[in-house]
């Protein structure tokens, strides 16, 4: 992705070494593992908020020292790049259907982290949090996609903080909103195939936001082969055959490579909202 020497977005929050303690009785165990399910391992994150509104936790959060590598004040520099051509991507779709974009800040931690949506743990990738209309981003994960799921490029990551900006659009349109409310409606296999296609449709809705960066000549070539792979090495079924050996089509919360990839692709090839819609 052409992006050296480009405008980065003002929303941009560095949280990077800073300290969590407990104040008291807070968030279980599980408040630690809520960024699991944002973007790689299963489950969805509206599920959590109810434990968390229940169990509200006390944290007491200090500023500690963090010395910034070079190799991280580049990957800084260029999700900040990325984020600022998200803002001005979904500023034209949103202005195009009549509606204001409300732009979400991203923030970058190390260690853990204290959102809205409760205390995540750095090794569980990057997430968004409705309640606070952030999206959190741990910079290893960079290397987490390189070496790990073998999805490497610059653009492989661009598409992981577009894909959780399609969040926040989502939180937008009240898309994230109706689908917590059919939690206690339907059993968990239905709700994990509806998580599914919230997913799938943040997918989309990352490839829209390819579409339109590739009519500013922004991207390199290959480019778009960096964000398939990426796409297919988060799928449910690549996923859990490299975690555990065999997979579990019920259990499906993302959608397998092959939706991925495909909704990504569709995305781009369209560049709106009207197709995107993998509810129907």
């Amino acid at each position: 992705m052409k992006w050296q020497g480009r405008e980065e977005s003002a929303n941009v929050e560095d949280r990077r070494g800073r300290i969590i303690r407990a104040g008291g009785v807070g968030i279980s165990g599980l408040g630690l593992v809520v960024a699991v399910i944002y973007m790689l391992m299963g489950g969805n994150p509206l599920d959590l908020l109810q434990m968390t509104q229940q169990q509200p936790a006390r944290y007491e959060e200090s500023q500690g020292n963090y010395q910034e590598t070079p190799e991280e004040m580049q990957l800084r520099k260029f999700s900040a790049v990325v984020l600022r051509e998200t803002e001005h991507v979904w500023h034209d779709v949103f202005a195009k259907t009549g509606r204001r974009y409300e732009e979400p800040t991203l923030t970058i931690y190390s260690g853990n982290v204290q959102s809205e949506c409760g205390v995540a743990s750095a090794g569980f990738g990057p997430f968004y949090c409705p309640l606070d209309k952030r999206i959190y981003l741990d910079l290893n994960f960079y290397n987490e996609m390189r070496h790990k799921f073998n999805a490497p490029g610059d653009f492989a990551m661009a598409y992981v903080i577009a894909h959780e900006v399609g969040h926040h659009v989502q939180n937008l349109l009240g898309i994230l909103g109706e689908f917590h409310s059919l939690r206690s409606r339907v059993s968990q296999e239905e709700f994990n195939a509806y998580s599914v296609k919230l997913e799938l449709q943040a997918d989309y809705l990352a490839g829209v936001f390819a579409h339109y960066i590739q009519n500013k000549n922004l991207l390199d070539q290959g480019d778009f082969e960096e964000a398939m792979t990426a796409a297919s090495a988060v799928g449910d079924d690549t996923i859990q055959k490299q975690t555990q050996g065999y997979i579990i089509p019920e259990s499906f919360t993302h959608g397998t490579s092959k939706q991925r990839m495909g909704w990504f692709r569709k995305g781009f090839e369209v560049g709106d909202l009207s197709q995107g819609d993998t509810f129907r």
